[in-house]
């Protein structure tokens, strides 16, 4: 938990806050627990004033059963909003015109260098490796679906090509696209596990 602004609004810091119903579920439980957020976002919780050592317990032991985490670590919040602005940038919830690395510096406020090396200190994995995991658990997703071909597709997720799509999927997989989605049983992971 961290002051937003010292004088009277507080943020939460939670893991693993990956769509929009993360928020919505989040929201809920603070609610029920008579908590009022000024807003919900993915991975953090604004509210007007910081909450009892009571209150405070009461949302640690409300949310890690459904499988959020309060961060403390100042540095576990950088890889959370990382994490975060990924999964934005794939499901195509932003403006993805230019080049990623220069999204993320605008969107977190810092150099992409310094965002880059905080991750992969911190994960064990770069940004990049993230970045394509979830662009193909995305494709997985999209591929389950059958609405789309595999242009359509690429396209969605900033690939130049099927074939290049194909081929980095190939890589992470080691199916292709068209097998994958032969398969019919569908193996993709949750976000917070990618």
């Amino acid at each position: 938990m961290t002051p937003a602004n010292p004088d009277t609004e507080y943020t939460l810091h939670i893991r693993n806050m990956v769509c929009n119903r993360c928020i919505l579920v989040v929201r809920t439980e603070l609610e029920r627990l008579g908590i009022r957020p000024l807003s919900v976002e993915l991975g953090t919780v604004r509210l007007s004033r910081a909450p009892e050592a009571d209150e405070l317990g009461a949302v640690r032991a409300a949310l890690e059963p459904l499988g959020f985490e309060l961060i403390d670590d100042p540095r576990a919040r950088w890889v959370e909003r990382i994490r975060g602005a990924i999964i934005e940038w794939v499901r195509g919830d932003v403006d993805r015109r230019g080049p990623f690395s220069d999204w993320l510096s605008r969107r977190l406020g810092r150099d992409y260098a310094s965002l880059s090396r905080l991750f992969s200190e911190s994960t064990g994995t770069t940004v990049e490796r993230c970045l394509t995991a979830q662009k193909i658990e995305r494709a997985k997703e999209l591929l389950t679906y059958g609405e789309e071909s595999l242009e359509q597709i690429a396209d969605e997720l900033g690939y130049s090509s099927a074939a290049y799509l194909s081929a980095r999927f190939k890589s992470v997989t080691g199916l292709t696209p068209t097998a994958f989605r032969a398969l019919g049983t569908h193996r993709r992971k949750p976000l917070d596990e990618v």
